[in-house]
């Protein structure tokens, strides 16, 4: 699958496009179960709310689970992207944001680009986020909300570094959080969108776009996975120790489309 001319004119002036309903109910219960046996698993890819028990966040289960390592190459998700990128691709990041209900943490408006250039020494914007709805995303739920086409101003923060930050192994929220000058003034010449849809729903959204979430108040979790692809040729430079490989993928062997498969059966090896 492609995105069509009027979804990538979309992508590219809006700074994200929504595909409606990409994967069935029982893929995305596939995808679900594979992230439940995930959040069972002990480590530090696992990340807690401040309440110490529910799941805020796991890092790389497509190491672990097949589900996760099939659908990293389905062609529905691997396809547009080397498209939008025109280049081959490998996955640099990926992680699920439980944001479970009742109490699941907000996000601080940031650009995802700001905190790979401060702590991966990343040297260009040359990737795609790949945002996965394993729940009906509503305006109850603590969707993202984005500044439609922010991302063609480039990095609003743009003077920091990697040297800047105070630990780049464990980089604080401040410095790629926006101030609210800052927002203020790209509300009112951009305004906001959130998109919401039903669970399967794909979302593929540029690394510079400002966004950010609320806390869930809802009683409905909603759980976002977040697959990000980054050029074969774009790769991290850090100035010291690099991120743990769970945060930042170091294998950047090109990703291939996995054809013809019951992509989200859990054929394949976990990578």
């Amino acid at each position: 699958m492609l995105l069509s001319e009027e979804q990538e004119r979309e992508y590219r002036e809006r700074g994200f496009v929504v595909v409606d309903s990409l994967f069935s109910p029982d893929e995305v219960e596939s995808l679900r179960e594979s992230f439940r046996r995930d959040g069972e698993i002990p480590g530090e890819h696992r990340i807690v709310e401040d309440d110490g028990r529910a799941v805020r966040a796991v890092y790389a289960s497509h190491r672990r689970q097949p589900e996760f390592a099939a659908l990293v190459r389905h062609p529905g998700v691997l396809g547009p992207v080397r498209r939008l990128l025109g280049a081959e691709v490998y996955v640099y990041q990926f992680k699920i944001n439980a944001k479970p209900a009742m109490g699941g943490g907000g996000w601080a408006w940031h650009q995802d680009f700001a905190a790979w250039r401060i702590a991966d020494n990343l040297p260009a914007p040359r990737l795609v986020n790949v945002g996965v709805f394993l729940d009906d995303v509503t305006e109850f739920n603590g969707p993202v909300i984005f500044v439609p086409g922010s991302h063609r101003d480039g990095l609003v923060r743009s003077g920091r570094t990697q040297s800047d930050a105070r630990s780049a192994q464990h980089l604080d929220p401040d410095d790629i959080a926006l101030k609210p000058a800052d927002m203020v003034a790209l509300a009112a010449e951009h305004g906001m969108d959130s998109p919401k849809g039903a669970a399967g729903s794909v979302i593929f959204f540029d690394p510079e776009i400002v966004h950010g979430s609320a806390p869930n108040m809802s009683p409905f979790d909603r759980r976002l996975l977040i697959l990000t692809y980054n050029d074969v040729t774009n790769e991290p430079r850090p100035l010291g120790e690099p991120r743990p490989d769970y945060v930042v993928c170091r294998d950047t062997t090109p990703l291939r489309v996995l054809d013809d498969a019951p992509v989200l059966a859990g054929v394949g090896e976990a990578v």
